[in-house]
């Protein structure tokens, strides 16, 4: 367990990125908001005016904030409203008191927008807002860093029908190659077509893990872009390994007197 003495920079803004997902999944229950949200898929921020008052109280506010972190929030916050509106009706019937069109409420509501936003980046690694960087990796359990996107889409192959696999395997293999060859520009441009895809497969995306990711993309998109590929060839190789066990298994059964 992590106590508050050991807590890293990375740790307060993870805290942070969870609250944040979890707020604006929250808020997309009302209409108002959603449509708010979901109409910033694809657009930049000078083109985003309903959104500000949903994702600018969750914005750092004591230190510089790169275009590229502030564009992180807004693309996730549409992503994850662009749903079909059925998707939400569970959570609609839970709570009913929701007003339509309302704010989502902002860091300041529980007293932490100083704590968990005004981390700077880390001067001493080079790494901007504490993302896990490749020593990370080796030393902290994998689940600390979540599913990376190139692990969600591996996953969204091995999951799939068997008639349904090959198609997937080129499918997800093509989009993957192609984030990953993607400047940060390129990156938010064709994410949210991906994130559908793996929406329609049925594959949750790690929301905390994939801000993370675009907001450091800028200067470690190789380092990144490993990740993804390794992680997604690691599951798909995982799945024919279990499917091929399987499979022997099977004969060895039809094969027994």
């Amino acid at each position: 367990m992590t106590t508050e003495s050991s807590r890293t920079a990375a740790d307060v803004r993870r805290e942070h990125l969870h609250k944040y997902i979890a707020r604006i999944t929250d808020a997309c229950r009302d209409p108002g908001t959603r449509s708010a949200l979901r109409a910033g898929v694809g657009r930049d921020l000078d083109h985003v005016r309903p959104m500000h008052r949903i994702v600018a109280p969750w914005l750092p506010r004591h230190r510089h904030v790169p275009e590229t972190e502030e564009r992180a929030f807004y693309l996730v916050a549409s992503m994850i409203a662009d749903r079909p509106r059925h998707t939400f009706a569970v959570e609609d019937d839970k709570d009913d008191t929701a007003e339509e069109g309302t704010s989502v409420p902002g860091p300041e509501a529980e007293g932490e927008q100083a704590q968990a936003t005004d981390v700077s980046s880390d001067s001493a690694t080079g790494n901007p807002g504490g993302a896990a960087t490749e020593g990370d990796a080796q030393s902290e359990p994998a689940e600390r860093w979540g599913r990376s996107l190139g692990y969600c889409l591996g996953r969204a192959v091995v999951e799939s029908p068997g008639r349904e696999r090959e198609m997937r395997v080129s499918t997800a293999e093509a989009r993957l190659h192609l984030l990953t060859r993607q400047s940060a520009a390129g990156l938010h441009r064709h994410l949210p077509a991906t994130v559908r895809y793996l929406r329609q497969t049925g594959t949750d995306v790690d929301w905390v893990r994939l801000m993370e990711d675009l907001i450091a993309w800028p200067a470690f998109s190789g380092r990144i872009s490993r990740r993804w590929l390794q992680d997604y060839y690691r599951q798909t190789d995982e799945g024919r390994n279990n499917k091929s066990d399987e499979a022997d298994e099977n004969d060895l059964l039809n094969d027994a007197p």
